[in-house]
């Protein structure tokens, strides 16, 4: 199931990313041949009742019939009894970041290496009845839709969309009209891939499973807040406003266009550098949305004991709950792991970049690193903090 997916036509990542990628949608029939779901309906459910799994229902008519409801939000963990109370159709279950819990489908984002993992957001899966659906919405993040289990219809607009065009009075960015342009029919194995801003729907054919796979697309206010954040934390001086140049003013109420310049340039001269932004981008994307955090080895290992274990031919594997990235800076080397950043010299810049490459990773790869002290005693201590697990562990 990690293999890479065939594009159609014989078309390639390069050719994709040109002319498909934040552009225009794409279906790709048989992106994964005799694909077998590794999630039944009953054990997405499941996870629905658990806590600190996200999860949420969508009904199109809600369920208090006292007073009926156009689409109704309702955020889990459920009790298992609510789900006796579904009508038989027309409702959905979604569940976030399944790939966490589920390895088959941490595997499957093997498959998408030539987007960079920085920007892979998670796996969310799906679960619909016959005519089920979350209704037409768009979303503003690029999504790989795949169909797990039974036929889903879908339809997309890209006509444009304002705020007025929403469902008023709901949690949900459901529109209120929606011209469908173009529609396709999902079996198991199809893909169907929407850049951000297309409207789309879908609706269940079967009893379906859709996995979503989707790619982080912070918002720009959101961004510039945080590193603003990330500077008064790190780097902005403490100094104080002052004006020694104050003139006698007409209207003390005043705000004066001179003050107004001082603020300026205190805004404007902020002492900013590359490798500020680069210092805190790194940490902002490989933290946890979720804000789950991994447990350390209850048992620690020594450096000699990790290497010994490695060596013996375990397969030692990324814990999904963290993210990895890395960002070459020449002489050294940062390192991003679940939003913390360490800084090693460049000699061990060709560890680091196979540890943020691979999700899994053998010892014969590793050959030739695990020569170097620093290299083992870095695997060894993401090891017994829990962000790497041999496959032999309990968990």
């Amino acid at each position: 199931m990690s293999a890479p997916f065939s594009f159609p036509g014989g078309m390639g990542a390069e050719q994709f990313l040109a002319e498909y990628w934040q552009k225009k949608p794409l279906l790709i029939k048989a992106a994964f041949p005799a694909f077998e779901t590794p999630l039944s309906p009953d054990e997405i459910a499941g996870m629905a009742c658990e806590e600190g799994i996200e999860s949420r229902l969508i009904l199109e008519q809600g369920l208090d019939k006292c007073e009926p409801q156009k689409w109704q939000l309702m955020h889990g963990p459920f009790d298992e009894a609510l789900f006796a109370e579904l009508p038989e159709s027309h409702w959905a279950l979604l569940v976030q970041e399944v790939h966490k819990y589920v390895p088959q489908l941490a595997q499957l984002l093997e498959s998408f290496r030539f987007i960079p993992s920085w920007r892979i957001d998670d796996i969310m899966v799906s679960y619909s009845p016959v005519d089920g659906s979350v209704g037409p919405h768009l979303d503003q993040y690029d999504v790989f839709l795949l169909q797990g289990l039974g036929r889903k219809r879908w339809q997309i607009s890209t006509a444009d969309v304002s705020d007025a065009a929403m469902v008023p009075g709901i949690e949900l960015q459901i529109l209120a009209q929606f011209e469908v342009e173009q529609q396709w029919e999902l079996e198991p194995g199809d893909m169907l891939y929407l850049p951000p801003g297309v409207a789309h729907h879908g609706v269940a054919l079967d009893d379906s499973l859709t996995y979503s796979i989707g790619f982080r697309a912070p918002a720009e206010r959101d961004l510039i807040t945080s590193f603003i954040d990330y500077l008064a934390d790190e780097r902005l001086p403490v100094s104080h406003y002052r004006d020694p140049d104050l003139t006698l003013q007409q209207h003390p109420g005043e705000i004066s266009a001179t003050a107004l310049q001082h603020v300026r340039e205190i805004i404007t001269h902020m002492p900013v550098t590359d490798e500020d932004i680069a210092r805190w981008f790194g940490q902002v994307v490989t933290e946890s949305k979720s804000g789950d955090q991994v447990e350390p080895q209850s048992q620690p290992l020594s450096v000699a004991d990790f290497v010994g274990r490695f060596q013996q031919g375990e397969k030692l594997s990324r814990c999904e709950l963290s993210r990895f990235a890395c960002i070459d800076q020449q002489t050294t080397v940062l390192l991003f792991v679940a939003g913390q950043l360490e800084e090693f010299n460049s000699a061990m810049k060709t560890a680091i970049y196979l540890l943020c490459d691979q999700r899994a990773h053998t010892a014969t790869e590793w050959s030739e690193l695990l020569v170097s002290n620093d290299n083992c005693a870095l695997l060894c201590r993401l090891y017994n903090e829990g962000h790497l697990y041999f496959e032999n562990d309990q968990h």
